[in-house]
């Protein structure tokens, strides 16, 4: 989740800390039926599973490629070190970001 385009854990904020703030979460990713290019690349290189943790690596991933369009794979790994997955292994959830910078930069 996003709080001001700040990415927080929401699990960690009170309804009370965010009043009058603008709050992002994944539902906001996609426009209409169109989906974000990272929702699109974890599908299509498969980088979800059980679907727990799939919200908050693809909130993380927007927010770090909006810092950093053009990473390096060792930057996309730090970049996400803070969200867990217990399912995937992270190669694909790897590629998957690194082909949506490749998009969305337009290479």
């Amino acid at each position: 989740v996003t709080v001001d385009n700040v990415l927080v854990c929401s699990c960690l904020v009170l309804g009370v800390e965010v009043e009058g703030k603008k709050i992002e979460t994944i539902e906001g990713m996609a426009d209409g039926e169109e989906l974000h290019p990272l929702q699109r690349k974890f599908v299509e290189h498969v980088a979800l599973q059980c679907g727990i943790c799939t919200p908050g690596l693809l909130m993380s991933a927007r927010n770090f490629l909006e810092k950093n369009p053009d990473p390096t794979e060792e930057e996309v790994r730090f970049g996400l070190a803070g969200n867990l997955c217990r399912c995937t292994g992270y190669q694909n959830i790897i590629e998957a970001v690194m082909d949506a910078a490749a998009e969305m930069r337009g290479a």
